[in-house]
C-alpha cells in the first residue's frame, strides 16, 4: 500500500460543499476528496489516471455490485437463456432476503443450467436461481421465511440432478462406479461376441455352439440382460441429458447419443423377440461406454474447485456490532445496519461494512481484499473496508451509504463474470442444435427410401439405424475432452492446475500479461533486509554478514523485545530474524508497553525509553533523526522497502529495514513472456518507489502503481480494449480481474477467492509456471482442432456411405470406434514440452508421480484429470 494518506470516504453525497462528487474518467467509480487529477481528467487513482493517459478513451463496463448482474446474465442470454438483463438481481432484491450456493451434480451443458433455473424457481420461496454448468453450482436468492436453507438442496434435487450443500462430501465417485459396472458387464457382453456372435455372424464355423439353439437362446439372453445394464446404469447421465434437451427444447449431443444407442437396443431387443440372431446389443455397449470414457474424463480435465465459493460466502461477515442509543452495544444481522449506525470493531475482529473512521485509531490488515501484506494505519476520517481485519488497536466506523462491503463487491463480480463464460462445451452443444436434427432427418429420409425402393422393413430399419450409429458424435464428443485432459495432466506435472478448458482457447491469443506485484512477482512475506546503526558498528546486521556485530545488532534486539508484543507482519519478521541473527543473545526484557496502531510501539526496554516504529511515531515524541538514518530509510523506501526507526531515550539509534522479497525468478519469466512478442504489465497498489525495480526492467512494458483494488478489474478491460489480457495475481483483490481476464493465473499461495476466479492455478507457486499456461494452451489448442477437424472430416465422408445403404450397424460401430482411436492417438501424441519431468511440489502438492494412474489432486484436494 501506499504510504499516503488515504483517500476520505466517497459515497456519492457532496464533500466539502460541492455539489456533486466527481467518477473516476476511466472506470466510472467515486473518486477521492480530493481526486487524482490529470490533464485529461480525474480519476479514482493513479493506476487509472496512467492507464487512461496511455491508451486514451476505451469502452469499458462499470464497476459490478450487488446490484448489478447484467455481466453474468448477458453471455448468459446470448447462449439461449430467455431471462432478461439484470433479471436475477431485480427479483432477488425484491422478493429474497437470503442468498444461498449450491453444487450441483449432473450439470453439464448450457441446457442444464437452464433446466435447473427453472427447477428452482418452480419452488416456493425462491425468488431467483442463476446456475454456471462450468462450477456446477446454482446461486439461489430465497425467503427465508418461506424456506429453510437446509431444505434447498431437497428442493432443487430431482430428475437426476442432486444438489447439495457446499461442505457436503462430493459424490463424483458415483460416476467412477457407472463406468466400472459398465466396463465389467460390457467387457463381458463384449467377449460373448467375440466367441460365439461375431464368428456365427461371419459364417464361420462354431459347431461347439448353436445360436439358433437353447444354448444359443441363453447367450443372447445373458448378452441382453448384461446391455441393459450398460445402457440403463452406464448410460443413465446421458439418457437424463437427452430428455432434459428436449425439456428445454435445445437438442444436445447427448440425444444424438442417446438416439443410436436406444435405437440398436430397441431393434435388438424386437429382433430377439421374434427369433433373429443378428443382433447388436455390442453396438448399445460400444457407444454408451466410449461416450461415458469421454465424459468421464471431460469433468475430471474440467472439474473445478467449486466449493472455494461457499467457502468464501463463509467467509463474508455476517453479523456487527452496533452502539444502541443508551451507549451499550448489540449485535445484529450486518443486512440490518443503517448508515446512520455507529459500527464497533475490536482488535481481531473483520469490519463488517464499507466505511469511515469516526473514532478510534487502530492498524487494519487489508491483505485479504489487497494482496498487500502491510498493515495499514486508520484513524478518525479515514475509509476502511468490509472484509478487513484490525489486527491492532479498534475503531468505531460510519457506514456508507449502500451499507455493503468490498468483500461482498468482490464476490460478486467474480460470480458474474466467471458464470458468463463459455467453454468448449458450449460450442459443442450450438453445434449440435443443427447437427443432431440433420442426422434424424438424414436417418429418417433414409429409412423411408430403402423401405419404399425395397420394401423390407428390416433392411430399411437397419439403415436407419446405420445412419445414426456411424453419425454418433464420440470422435466429435471425444476432441476436446481428451486433448484438455491430456493438457491438464501434463500441466499438474509442472506444477499447474487448470480450473476451465476454455484457457486451451484463449491463451494462445493473449497480447499483454499483467502482473499483480505483492504475493505474485514478490513472496507476499515480510523479512529484514539489514539493520542501519548511528555507531561505529553503523554497517549493519543481515542474513549474508554472519558474525557482525555491535550497535547494529543492539537495535534489532531492542526492537525485537517490543515488537514481541506487537501483532502485524513487521513485528513478527523482526522477532523471527532477532532469532538467528549474530551478535544477538537473547533478548532484553520489555515493559510498559504502548501500542501505536499503524504507527508503532514504545515502552522501556533495559532501563531505557523506547520507541521503534515510523517517522510520524518519531515527531509524535519530538525525537529528531540524524541525517545518515533518514538517508537509509530514503534508500530503503526507494527500494520499495519499510523502514522501521528505533529511539532510546529521545535518540534515533537505528533503522530496521523490512521489505518483500521479489521472486528469484520473476525476471526470467517477464524475459521470456516479452520473448514471446507479449507486452508484460505490472500492476500494484504500493507507490511507485516501491514498483521502481520492476518499471527498470526492460522486459516490463508498463508499470501502474498507487492502484485501488476496485480498479485493478477496471485496468484489465481497458488494456484488454487493444487485445486478448492474462492477469497473474495472489489477492482477492485480484479476482474481479482474474475473471475480466481473457485468461486468469492465480498463485497457489494466493486467497480462495483468487484461485475460485483464476482459469489456472499455479500449485506448486513458482512463478516459473505462469509460462507453462501458454505452452500447454498453445499445444492444446493445436491439438483440440485437429481432433475436430478428424471428427467432422469423419462424419461428412462416413454418413453419406451409410444412406447409400453401403454399411451396416456393425461395421458403423467399428467406423465409429476406430475415428474414436484416431482422435485418442492424435491427443497422445508427444507434447513437445521443454520438460516432461514432474516437479518434487507438484507432487508434493498432489501426492501423485506421472505414470502411477492414480488421480491427480491439487492442493485444495480436487480432482483434476
Amino acid at each position: 500500500m501506499s504510504d499516503a494518506t488515504p483517500p476520505t470516504r466517497a459515497t456519492g453525497e457532496p464533500a466539502d460543499g460541492d455539489d456533486t462528487v466527481d467518477e473516476c474518467t476511466l472506470c466510472g467509480l467515486d473518486t477521492p476528496n480530493p481526486p487524482v487529477s490529470g490533464p485529461d481528467g480525474t480519476y479514482c487513482c493513479a493506476g487509472c489516471k496512467q492507464v487512461h493517459e496511455t491508451v486514451g478513451d476505451v469502452a469499458v463496463d462499470g464497476p459490478v455490485d450487488s446490484g448489478d448482474v447484467a455481466s453474468a446474465l448477458g453471455d448468459a442470454t446470448a447462449d439461449g437463456a430467455d431471462r432478461g438483463e439484470g433479471d436475477f438481481a431485480t427479483v432477488a432484491n425484491a422478493d429474497a432476503d437470503a442468498e444461498a450456493y449450491l453444487r450441483v451434480d449432473g450439470m453439464h451443458c448450457t441446457t442444464c443450467e437452464t433446466f435447473v433455473e427453472g427447477l428452482a424457481e418452480r419452488e416456493d420461496g425462491v425468488a431467483a436461481a442463476d446456475a454456471s454448468y462450468g462450477s456446477r453450482l446454482v446461486r439461489v436468492a430465497y425467503d427465508s421465511s418461506r424456506v429453510a436453507a437446509d431444505a434447498l438442496p431437497d428442493r432443487l434435487t430431482g430428475y437426476g440432478y442432486s444438489a447439495r450443500a457446499m461442505d457436503d462430501a462430493d459424490d463424483r465417485e458415483r460416476s467412477s462406479g457407472r463406468l466400472i459396472v459398465g466396463g465389467f458387464f460390457g467387457m463381458m457382453t463384449m467377449l460373448w461376441y467375440v466367441l460365439f456372435l461375431y464368428p456365427a455372424y461371419l459364417g464361420w464355423d462354431v459347431s461347439f455352439l448353436d445360436v439358433g439353439g437353447s444354448a444359443g437362446a441363453y447367450l443372447l439372453l445373458n448378452v441382453w440382460v448384461m446391455a441393459t445394464i450398460v445402457l440403463a446404469y452406464t448410460g443413465y447421465p446421458i439418457l437424463r441429458g437427452a430428455y432434459v434437451s428436449l425439456a428445454a427444447g435445445k437438442p444436445n449431443m447427448d440425444l444424438l447419443v442417446s438416439l443410436a444407442a436406444v435405437n440398436a437396443y430397441a431393434y435388438s431387443v424386437a429382433a430377439l423377440l421374434v427369433g433373429r440372431t443378428e443382433l447388436y446389443f455390442d453396438v448399445t455397449v460400444a457407444i454408451v461406454l466410449v461416450v461415458s470414457i469421454g465424459t468421464y474424463l471431460e469433468r475430471r480435465a474440467t472439474d473445478r474447485a467449486a466449493d472455494r465459493v461457499g467457502e468464501l460466502a463463509e467467509e463474508r461477515v455476517t453479523e456487527a456490532t452496533v452502539r444502541t442509543d443508551d451507549g451499550g452495544t448489540e449485535t445484529v444481522p450486518v443486512e440490518a445496519v443503517d448508515a446512520d449506525d455507529a459500527v464497533v470493531v475490536g482488535q481481531s475482529d473483520r469490519v463488517p461494512v464499507d466505511g469511515t473512521v469516526v473514532e478510534g485509531d487502530a492498524a487494519v490488515d487489508e491483505s485479504l481484499l489487497t494482496g498487500e501484506s502491510k498493515p495499514v494505519a486508520k484513524a478518525a476520517g479515514d475509509r476502511v473496508v468490509g472484509g478487513s481485519t484490525v489486527v491492532d488497536g479498534g475503531v468505531v466506523v460510519e457506514p456508507d451509504a449502500d451499507t455493503t462491503s468490498t468483500l461482498d463487491r468482490l464476490v460478486e463480480t467474480t460470480w458474474n463474470l466467471a458464470a458468463s463464460r463459455s467453454g468448449a462445451q458450449r460450442l459443442a452443444d450450438k453445434l449440435a442444435a443443427v447437427f443432431v436434427p440433420l442426422v434424424v432427418t438424414a436417418a429418417v429420409l433414409a429409412t423411408g427410401y430403402w423401405l419404399v425402393a425395397t420394401g423390407d422393413v428390416a433392411s430399411a430399419l437397419l439403415t436407419g439405424l446405420t445412419v445414426l450409429v456411424v453419425s454418433c458424435p464420440c470422435a466429435l464428443g471425444l476432441a476436446t475432452p481428451l486433448a484438455v485432459a491430456s493438457a491438464v495432466s501434463r500441466g499438474l506435472d509442472r506444477g499447474v492446475v487448470v480450473r476451465d478448458a476454455s484457457v486451451f482457447e484463449r491463451a494462445p491469443d493473449v497480447d499483454t500479461v499483467v502482473f499483480d506485484k505483492t504475493g505474485t512477482l514478490t513472496t507476499g512475506e515480510m523479512t529484514v533486509d539489514h539493520v542501519v546503526a548511528t555507531g561505529e558498528h553503523a554497517a549493519g546486521v543481515d542474513d549474508g554478514n554472519a558474525g557482525r556485530e555491535g550497535d547494529a545488532a543492539d537495535v534489532l534486539a531492542t526492537a525485537a523485545a517490543l515488537e514481541t508484543y506487537a501483532d502485524h507482519p513487521i513485528a513478527e519478521a523482526v522477532v523471527e530474524h532477532a532469532d538467528d541473527a549474530p551478535g544477538v543473545d537473547g533478548l532484553p526484557t520489555a515493559s510498559g508497553v504502548e501500542r501505536y496502531p499503524g504507527r508503532g510501539i514504545a515502552g522501556r526496554v533495559a532501563g531505557a525509553a523506547v520507541l521503534v516504529g515510523n517517522r510520524d511515531l518519531l515527531a509524535e515524541h519530538d525525537v529528531a533523526v540524524p541525517d545518515g538514518l533518514a538517508v537509509a530509510a530514503e534508500d530503503a523506501r526507494a527500494d520499495g522497502a519499510l523502514p522501521s526507526f528505533v529511539a532510546r531515550d529521545g535518540v534515533a539509534v537505528g533503522v530496521v529495514v523490512v521489505h518483500d522479497d521479489p521472486r528469484p525468478e520473476w525476471e526470467a519469466v517477464c524475459e521470456r513472456l516479452a520473448a514471446d512478442g507479449r507486452d508484460v504489465v505490472v500492476l500494484t497498489g504500493d507507490d511507485d518507489a516501491a514498483a521502481a525495480r520492476f518499471e527498470a526492467n526492460d522486459a516490463v512494458a508498463e508499470v501502474y502503481a498507487d492502484v485501488r483494488p476496485e480498479s485493478k478489474t477496471e485496468i484489465v478491460r481497458a488494456l484488454g480494449a487493444d487485445g486478448d489480457v492474462a492477469m497473474v495475481g495472489d489477492g482477492s483483490n485480484d479476482a474481479g480481474a482474474l475473471a475480466a481476464a481473457d485468461v486468469g493465473v492465480a498463485m497457489g499461495s494466493g486467497t480462495a477467492l483468487a484461485a475460485d476466479a483464476a482459469d489456472a492455478v499455479v500449485v506448486d507457486d513458482d512463478l516459473a509456471s505462469v509460462r507453462t499456461v501458454f505452452d500447454l494452451a498453445a499445444t492444446a489448442h493445436g491439438r483440440v482442432r485437429g481432433n475436430l477437424a478428424w471428427a467432422f472430416g469423419y462424419n461428412a465422408v462416413a454418413i453419406p456411405v451409410a444412406i447409400a445403404g453401403l454399411l451396416n450397424p456393425l461395421i458403423a460401430a467399428v467406423a465409429m470406434t476406430a475415428s474414436s482411436l484416431l482422435v485418442v492417438a492424435n491427443t497422445r501424441r508427444d507434447w513437445g514440452l521443454d520438460d516432461d519431468t514432474t516437479s518434487d511440489a507438484t507432487v508434493e502438492a498432489t501426492g501423485v508421480e506421472d505414470g502411477d494412474g492414480a488421480e491427480r489432486v491439487d492442493a485444495a484436494g480436487v480432482n483434476a484429470g
